[in-house]
């Protein structure tokens, strides 16, 4: 008996292999630095050719009689005449918060549609009672019929711990307690092989939480002391000097602002949607185990 217990268990172990090719369920981008370089390359873009174009500024005779003749920004041109040309003015760190912004939204999107694919087609929770419904009839090609129906993550999972049970339940050399051990380690390395995929990119996305608000304050920061060397300035105040540099902070406030905030929202969002596909799992795994247990 000791001779074939290595045999019983080989078995146990080829589902790993099969759990490998299921990580494709959740697809997503699977190199998020390609993207920030390109979300830079877009924003700089951008921010040369179309916030600081010409024709977002006064030409210098289209200057209006209140705007002084000395408040040339840009490469001749004076003051900016909409939000673009100000936009313009809040320096190159501007740039790079839009880059960050842009990545948080190309993430976020990324991700709704990698755990939509991880769900897969119908609902989970519908999905969940029929499984049960099925291993309580130990109806396996039904509960295997209903996983490639449903597709993505959590199926792929749910099929890795039926064809762990079908195996058990044809074993008659380990015990009721191997068996079931069995089962779970099955279970567990089935989710643990799917969780990189649904968490992929999130971490980036909660890093923008933080980094956004920083560079804007960086921003807002060398905006105001901008503002102050105005101030400071020997004789009467530089009043370009001076409303150039608020201008420079408080875009870059809400810049940095707007980052962090889209940044929290989508994680929190895409967080809590993980989970609830966790629970699904869990709740799937748990009624296998316990309905195994009590038919054997």
């Amino acid at each position: 008996m000791e001779a074939q217990k290595p045999n019983a268990t080989k078995p146990a172990a080829a589902p790993k292999a099969k759990a490998k090719t299921q990580k494709s369920n959740a697809p997503g981008i699977k190199n998020a630095s390609l993207v920030i370089l390109a979300c830079f390359i877009i924003t700089a873009t951008l921010y040369l050719f179309w916030f600081g174009a010409p024709s977002h500024f006064f030409a210098e005779g289209e200057i209006p009689a209140d705007v002084p003749a000395s408040m040339f920004f840009y490469d001749g041109e004076a003051h900016p005449h909409d939000i673009w040309g100000t936009i313009f003015m809040g320096g190159v760190i501007v740039p790079v918060l839009q880059c960050l912004f842009l990545t948080v939204i190309v993430l976020c999107v990324e991700r709704w549609f990698a755990l939509n694919a991880a769900k897969g087609k119908g609902d989970i929770t519908k999905f969940v009672a029929n499984i049960k419904a099925a291993l309580v009839k130990n109806d396996f090609a039904a509960a295997k019929q209903l996983c490639q129906k449903q597709g993505g993550s959590v199926a792929a999972v749910v099929a890795q711990a039926i064809n762990s049970y079908e195996e058990m339940d044809k074993n008659t050399v380990l015990s009721k307690e191997q068996k079931i051990a069995n089962i779970q380690k099955s279970l567990e390395e089935a989710t643990a092989l799917e969780m990189p995929a649904l968490q992929q990119n999130l971490p980036i996305v909660a890093t923008m939480t933080t980094l956004g608000t920083l560079v804007g304050l960086l921003g807002t920061v060398v905006g105001m002391i901008k503002s102050f060397q105005a101030l400071s300035a020997s004789g009467a105040p530089d009043s370009t000097a001076l409303s150039a540099g608020i201008s420079e902070a408080l875009i870059n406030t809400a810049f940095g602002i707007a980052t962090g905030a889209f940044a929290v929202i989508g994680y929190n969002f895409y967080t809590n949607k993980i989970d609830h596909l966790t629970y699904a799992i869990d709740e799937i795994g748990f009624s296998i185990v316990q309905t195994f247990a009590a038919s054997h």
